[in-house]
């Protein structure tokens, strides 16, 4: 009998597990090398407090059919939990509910046409099928080409700018109307919207896919970080990590592309993925005596806050006793002198910001925080994106190379990492 063929997958995020797993099932043997000590990429847990958190959040939309798929194939059908959630908006200096007919036509920050404008936006946005011209439409024009001048100005300017600073005049239209689909079909009703979490947090799959892998004879290796895929003759033939040759028939990349150059400098495209730019963000998790709002996510376009928003989690996984597990992502590039700013100083003015929206909130309420910093978090997605994505599968035999960006136009999020995995194991 034939030896079976060996695929090394670099990454133990989602993907990387994800493509793994399906590997394995269709025959193959499989390896992932991990450089971090736990799998999970941005799904791995932490502890906050004796909390066990995600270090970066996650929640599940009524459209990620990928993971419903993924969890019933592991025997997890039953562990999806799902939510009633809201959102809210601060401006003006005040917090208002917001992502619903109600609120929109009570929000006093908008006048009746700049409403009835905006209702016609977000619906449209909800019911269009797929990004069209959109691709090749800057996002600012054409949210003012529905809303007008001043609804940019003052709820989506904000947002953009802290988000991706210099480049934010350079973001595609189908980029953000992914994100306004996906989170505006996720509901029981126009009236309410209803988000999903995964009972235990997203460490219950990671661990299960772990699980799986290894029962099927497959390896998981943490705090392995790849060095370099080992090219002849134009295939790929392995990789070094350690020191040490990992032999394969095949190689599945799931790291940032930004460290594509390193890891395969034959590649006769490097210029694809030098060209793709990166936001970095550092995310203060902060767990409080008291809730913030009685919102999931929460908008802040507001000049003395230095971060687009925030998410409240515990109003969707709620954590014992009654506190508040509070995400604060602070987005820049690493050029961004609050980059370099400590884990405290970043941690002091998230909660500064989060007084302003609720000055009830004081630092006697910290009873523990993280700050989680990415140097490669948001992959900076102009018009013409999709045309300037090299192929996944490269031009060396048996090398794929994806992350995040390949999501686009999608949102990251843990059901397009099972979708694009599991893809890239079926073509092996």
């Amino acid at each position: 009998m034939a030896a079976k063929r060996h695929v090394v997958v670099l990454g133990a995020g989602a993907m990387g597990l994800a493509a793994a797993h399906r590997a394995l099932a269709r025959g193959w043997r499989a390896t992932v090398l991990e450089a971090a000590p736990e799998p999970g990429g941005m799904a791995a847990h932490f502890d906050l407090g004796g909390l066990s958190v995600e270090r970066y959040y996650h929640f599940v939309c009524r459209a990620d059919a990928p993971t419903f798929a993924l969890l019933a194939e592991l025997g997890l059908g039953d562990r999806m939990r799902w939510v009633p959630t809201s959102m809210g908006n601060f401006v003006g200096g005040a917090l208002h509910p917001w992502g619903d007919p109600v609120s929109l036509l009570r929000a006093p920050f908008l006048g009746t046409l700049e409403k009835l404008r905006y209702g016609l936006f977000a619906f449209a946005a909800t019911k269009r099928g797929a990004p069209g011209r959109l691709e090749h439409v800057n996002a600012r024009d054409w949210i003012t080409a529905w809303c007008g001048a001043a609804v940019w100005d003052k709820l989506w300017a904000p947002l953009f700018d802290l988000k991706f600073h210099e480049l934010s005049d350079d973001i595609s239209a189908a980029w953000i109307w992914t994100r306004l689909k996906r989170v505006g079909t996720s509901r029981r009703s126009p009236m309410q919207e209803e988000l999903g979490h995964i009972e235990g947090g997203s460490e219950t799959l990671v661990h299960a896919l772990v699980r799986a892998i290894e029962a099927a004879g497959g390896a998981v290796r943490l705090s392995a970080p790849a060095e370099r895929v080992a090219v002849e003759g134009g295939r790929a033939v392995g990789v070094r990590a350690g020191g040490q040759l990992v032999p394969a028939d095949a190689v599945i990349s799931t790291v940032p592309t930004p460290l594509i150059p390193r890891l395969v400098p034959e590649l006769p495209n490097l210029t694809a993925y030098e060209a793709i730019e990166n936001i970095g963000v550092a995310c203060v998790a902060l767990r409080l005596a008291r809730p913030v709002s009685r919102h999931f996510w929460v908008n802040v376009s507001d000049s003395r806050i230095a971060f687009p928003g925030f998410v409240e989690f515990s109003n969707l996984r709620p954590a014992p006793g009654g506190d508040a597990v509070v995400y604060v992502p602070f987005y820049m590039p690493r050029s961004h002198p609050r980059w370099a700013m400590t884990d405290a100083t970043i941690r002091d003015e998230a909660m500064a910001g989060l007084a302003l929206v609720n000055p009830g909130v004081s630092p006697a309420d910290l009873r523990a925080w993280h700050v989680g910093r990415l140097r490669h978090a948001q992959p900076v997605c102009p018009p013409g994106f999709a045309a300037k994505l090299p192929p996944v599968r490269t031009a060396i035999a048996g090398l794929q190379i994806a992350d995040t960006c390949f999501y686009y136009p999608e949102d990251r999020g843990i059901a397009e990492s099972v979708r694009l995995g599991r893809a890239m194991a079926e073509a092996l």
